[in-house]
């Protein structure tokens, strides 16, 4: 287990810069997220800590070791993948096993870390088995027990549950936030999935056309986003954004204001803040989406409410935000507080 450094790295595809001058510091037992649209950076970032892509600029740090130029091989480094890339014509014991087996070690100790690996990962009565015989769940945790093996300085996952079905995707979320708890390994984990990054994050790194758009613990960054960006990525739905004019808060440098959709209540027309018409009504069981149609040059809005809230399309409503739970954007996106 050890920490990681990213000191000022860049990544250049001939004359196209994809990764501008990241600065990073992963601490030991850390479970770190990278997250961002298609495109950010996030998995050509991660492929760079692995080595798997050179470094065109900066350092990258594991422990107190220079590693930028290192290869692959020589990293410490475990490195988990969307394809389970499982050998079909080998057994889910010889899979995790083979990696030991190619660096020669001895058949007892390969034995036993297997054993170990698989009593983690609930693997147990899986060993003899083939990969086709296993689900897609089981098959990724096989993958991972081959990374487990091998006593990794890190783990490093590129978008491992992205294959799995919805049920899956959730109980996989809960089996790796287990594995880190029992491992207290050093996790760096990239992801689409806002809802994985959530659940399962130390810190969440969002990442924004190549650099960091922001760094912090999920509450942080759903409560204090530094920017419109992060503001509208994290959360689901996302956060509504509003001319602050709309609100009154147009003064200053203010353009925009953004409010969670948790944090506005329906009342009467004309006791909120707002006025709008029902346009459309998502019912999701505990929870119902009202989507509506502000005035005043708000637009569209879209509010949480309870699962048996009697709200129907073209109801006119009014809309009152929390005190306290409203965020003020300046022209450039930053965050006003």
């Amino acid at each position: 287990m050890a920490s990681i450094e990213l000191r000022a790295v860049e990544k250049w595809f001939g004359t196209v810069q994809v990764i501008k001058g990241v600065d990073l510091r992963v601490e030991e037992g850390e479970f770190i997220i990278f997250v961002g649209p298609s495109g950010c950076g996030k998995s050509t970032l991660l492929r760079m800590i692995a080595g798997l892509e050179e470094t065109s600029r900066g350092q990258i740090l594991v422990g107190d070791r220079d590693a930028t130029a290192e290869p692959p091989s020589k990293r410490g480094l475990a490195m988990v993948f969307q394809s389970y890339a499982l050998y079909p014509h080998m057994s889910v014991r010889d899979n995790m096993g083979f990696a030991l087996k190619a660096a020669g070690e001895p058949k007892d100790r390969i034995a036993a870390k297997v054993e170990e690996a698989a009593r983690v990962l609930k693997l147990g009565d899986y060993l003899d088995r083939r990969p086709k015989d296993l689900s897609g769940g089981q098959r990724q945790r096989v993958a991972i027990g081959r990374s487990i093996v091998r006593d990794p300085t890190a783990f490093l996952f590129d978008e491992p549950l992205s294959n799995l079905d919805a049920a899956l995707r959730v109980e996989m979320r809960y089996e790796l936030a287990k594995l880190h708890q029992s491992l207290g390994s050093t996790m760096i984990y990239v992801t689409h999935d806002q809802v994985e990054a959530m659940t399962l994050a130390d810190r969440i790194v969002v990442l924004e056309a190549g650099r960091i758009a922001q760094v912090g613990t999920p509450k942080e960054l759903y409560e204090r986003p530094a920017n419109l960006f992060v503001a509208q990525f994290i959360g689901s739905p996302k956060m509504n954004v509003i001319p602050a004019s709309a609100v009154g808060q147009g003064g200053g440098a203010a353009q925009d204001f953004g409010i969670r959709p948790e944090h506005v209540d329906i009342v009467p027309p004309g006791q909120g803040d707002l006025d709008a018409r029902v346009d459309v009504v998502e019912y999701l069981g505990a929870d119902t989406y009202v989507i509506v149609e502000a005035e005043g040059g708000a637009g569209r809005m879209t509010l949480r409410d309870l699962g048996n809230a009697p709200h129907r399309p073209g109801q006119a409503v009014g809309l009152r935000f929390a005190e306290g739970r409203g965020h003020l954007f300046d022209a450039a996106g930053k965050a006003l507080r």
